[in-house]
Order: C-alpha cells, then sequence, then structure tokens
C-alpha cells in the first residue's frame, strides 16, 4: 500500500491510497464467496455457479462494490497510522480506480488537526466563588431526607385537605357531552400538585370519601387539544380514597435511621459538611471552567467542519446510547420531541465546538509546558479507573488497555494536569457585584 497526503484549504487533507491489483484480487475473491450462495443459475445447485459465468451474466464488476467495502477499511487504518498529519474527522471517501489486474485507488478527504496559538494562559483573571452554606440549604437536604422517609396513610374520619393524595374516579362534558380522553378510573392525584387543569383540585377539598362532586373548569387558551382550548368544562368527581403523608420528627431517633450518627445534632453536622464539600467541589470545577473559557477566548484556532461534524455526531451517538440504556431509541425520542437528526446535530454544535476547543488549547498547555505523566501517575489514575468498575488494576491493564488507550489515557490524564496548572495559576477578582458595591463605598467616603 502507498499513501499520498495533499494538504487542502480550510485544514483539510486528501489522502491518495493505493493497494496493489494482488490484494484487490484477492478481495474480489472474498466477495465471491461472500455472494455465490446466493445467486442462482438454471443447472446449478446453490454456491456451485463457475465465477466466469456469473460475471457474464452480470457484468465483469458484479464484486467490486463488495470487493471494494471489503478492501477500504483496512487500507484506510493502515493509511491513518502511517500518515504524520494528526486526523480528525471521519473520512470522505471517493474511488479512483477499481478494475481487476489494476491497483485499487481511493482517497480520503479528512480534517487536520488544527494549529493553536495561545494568548494569555498564566495569569488568567477569574471571579472568585464564594463557598457558603447557610441554615435554609442545610434544612432543606434535611427535609429532603425526611420526606424520603415519610409515610403514606390512609384516611378515613376527615375530609380532602391540600397536600393530601385521593384516589379518584371521573369523567370529564363539555357542553354535556363527554370528551375523548376525559375518563379515568381509579386515578392517583396530589391536591395542590396543579397537574390538573384550573381549579379542579381546589374543588375537591373538604370533600370526603365516597362523595359525587361536579368540578367546573376552564381548558386554558393554549390546551394542547384544539376542540377544548377555553372551553368551560364539567367533571363528575367520585372520591374513592384519601392518604396523606406523615412525616417522620426531627429528633436523634430519625438521625440515627438516615444515618451513622447517634444524635440529630450530629447528623445535621454532617449535611453541613457534606453541602461544603460538595459546593467547593462544584466552585472547582466552574473556576477551572471559567480559566479555561478565557484562555480559549485568548487564543486562535480554525475549527475545520469536518473535525465539528464528527464530534456533533460522537456526542449524539452517545445520547443515544444512554437513551438504549434507559428503554428508548434515538427515534422514538425524536418522535416526541418533534426533532430529527439534522435539528438535533444543530442543537449540539454549540458544545462539540466547546469540546474540540477546550481540548486543543489544553494540549496546547501540555506542550507549552512540557507537561508530562509519570508512570506512577499513570497506575494512580489507573487504579481509580479499575475501582470505579470493581475491577483489579492488572486486568484493566492486559483486558482493557491496548498500547493506544494507555496512550490515550496518558494524553487525558494530561490534559487535567495542563486544567490544575492554569487554575492554579489563575488570578481571583471580585465578582462584579461586590466589584459595584465596593466602588460605591470609595464614592461615599470620597464625598
Amino acid at each position: 500500500m502507498s499513501l499520498q497526503v495533499e494538504k487542502l484549504e480550510k485544514g483539510m487533507a486528501k489522502l491518495t491510497i493505493e493497494v496493489p491489483a494482488e490484494e484487490f484480487k484477492k478481495a474480489i475473491d472474498v466477495a465471491y464467496n461472500k455472494n455465490k450462495k446466493k445467486i442462482s443459475v438454471p443447472g446449478f445447485r446453490a454456491g456451485k455457479v463457475p465465477r466466469q459465468m456469473i460475471e457474464k451474466m452480470y457484468g465483469k464488476d458484479v464484486f467490486y462494490e463488495e470487493a471494494a467495502n471489503e478492501i477500504i477499511p483496512d487500507a484506510y487504518e493502515k493509511a491513518y497510522k502511517e500518515c504524520e498529519e494528526e486526523i480528525t474527522s471521519t473520512p470522505k471517501i471517493d474511488v479512483v480506480q477499481m478494475e481487476e489486474g489494476k491497483s485499487f485507488i481511493f482517497t480520503a478527504e479528512v480534517a487536520l488537526k488544527p494549529e493553536v496559538t495561545l494568548g494569555t494562559y498564566k495569569g488568567v483573571e477569574v471571579e472568585k466563588v464564594e463557598v457558603e452554606v447557610s441554615e435554609e440549604d442545610i434544612n432543606e437536604e434535611i427535609e429532603k431526607e425526611r420526606k424520603n422517609c415519610a409515610r403514606t396513610i390512609t384516611v378515613e374520619d376527615r375530609a380532602v385537605k391540600d397536600g393530601d393524595s385521593v384516589t379518584i374516579d371521573f369523567e370529564g362534558f363539555v357542553d354535556d357531552v363527554a370528551f375523548e380522553g376525559g375518563k379515568g378510573e381509579d386515578f392517583p392525584l396530589t391536591i395542590g400538585s396543579h397537574s390538573f387543569i384550573d381549579t379542579f383540585e381546589e374543588q375537591l377539598i373538604g370533600k370526603n370519601i365516597g362523595d359525587d362532586v361536579v368540578v367546573n373548569v376552564t381548558f386554558p387558551e393554549d390546551y394542547h387539544a384544539e376542540n377544548l382550548k377555553g372551553k368551560p368544562a364539567k367533571f363528575n368527581v367520585k372520591i374513592k380514597k384519601i392518604q396523606e403523608t406523615e412525616l417522620p420528627e426531627l429528633d436523634d431517633e430519625f438521625a440515627s435511621e438516615v444515618s451513622s450518627y447517634d444524635t440529630f445534632e450530629e447528623y445535621k453536622k454532617s449535611v453541613e459538611d457534606g453541602l461544603k464539600a460538595k459546593k467547593e467541589s462544584e466552585a472547582k470545577t466552574k473556576k477551572e471552567d471559567a480559566v479555561v473559557e478565557a484562555i480559549i477566548a485568548d487564543a486562535k484556532m480554525d475549527i475545520p467542519e469536518a473535525m465539528l461534524a464528527t464530534e456533533q455526531r460522537a456526542i449524539v451517538s452517545d445520547f443515544s446510547q444512554r437513551l438504549q440504556m434507559q428503554g428508548m431509541n434515538i427515534e422514538q425520542y425524536y418522535m416526541y420531541t418533534g426533532l430529527n437528526e439534522a435539528k438535533m446535530m444543530e442543537e449540539v454544535k454549540e458544545q462539540a465546538e466547546r469540546r474540540i476547543k477546550t481540548r486543543l488549547v489544553c494540549e496546547a498547555v501540555v506542550k507549552a509546558e512540557n507537561i508530562e505523566v509519570s508512570e506512577a501517575e499513570l497506575d494512580e489514575e489507573l487504579k481509580k479507573l479499575a475501582d470505579s468498575y470493581g475491577l483489579e488494576v492488572d486486568k484493566v491493564k492486559n483486558e482493557f488497555m491496548d498500547g493506544e488507550r494507555i496512550e490515550e489515557f496518558k494524553k487525558d490524564i494530561a490534559i487535567q494536569k495542563a486544567i490544575t496548572f492554569v487554575t492554579e495559576n489563575s488570578k481571583e477578582v471580585a465578582a462584579k457585584k461586590e466589584k459595584k458595591a465596593a466602588k460605591k463605598e470609595e464614592k461615599k467616603d470620597e464625598e
């Protein structure tokens, strides 16, 4: 195989890949053997029709396309590894020569990694992110846990009140005619959830189990069903069950049930510490993002469209895989959201561009600062990866990490080290609101 690289405009390149005639002939043989059983000719058993007869009947090039599909992936992969330029997109393939007895020639148009000119990347100024845990934050977190421990109790000795869960049968009428979708049986409804239109839920307050209630409402003007928009409606409702939520007392018993602490005060302090650690982590990430964003803004680079499109497709593919894990495919998602592939690609474009620029500037910082990854650092990160999957480090190394993957993993570590480096070398400045307040105070002092 031979390779020629021609640089094009806008960060693109054309690889011309030539495969020897003997290899193309082997690919045609493979294509014939794959397809011969599918071809039937009177007088011959399936799979026994001579190749010459098939070619005479269907043309000499009957197996060429299959042969091309057989040969291109491996040939391109070899060219990719041999190419000294760094390719950053999926290839656009075009067959140039395809004829038995001659070499097979095709081109692959690809995007190359763009040059990055860094601006200021040390001493970048970013707004300081204050980490503060309020009493309200703590109480909110405790209340979430309290609700998780709540009990649902069936009530029989009182009427419906706000916050109750009721089970109802209902049927809706517009102009005394039942409408489609307006009927339900044993329907669970939380009073105050506003999941039903208008004042439907409020009109059930004060009613008892077994009551037949007439509820009068008006459909909103922007209601999704055209025939019901703005229409007054009547619902015949029967209340079948009333349930209330009983929350546990915030005491030592509650603390011991939801945590490893014996007293409520100890538990509350642990909640505060946990919130503080979480907010500190979020502040660190926010600061890193702000620093990288500032470096990107001061750097110069031209992203080839093909490189951007490849990243967009990768994001959509990852999203599609996550959907499948949840039991949904991308086509169903498009149907529910009104999106399509083109719209989805456009939606992720900004995210794709930021991903690319982040990696490029971080790689440029790695190069500028000669950042390296030691074996000890590599082993440490591999151990974290292994621990996250509950596996032994050696198993991860031997079964999941070949030479190429290890190198990619090291690049990822180097990039994180670059982010840490520029963040540690940044300058925190007061937030804009604080700056304005400080200026006002200065003005008052002057007066």
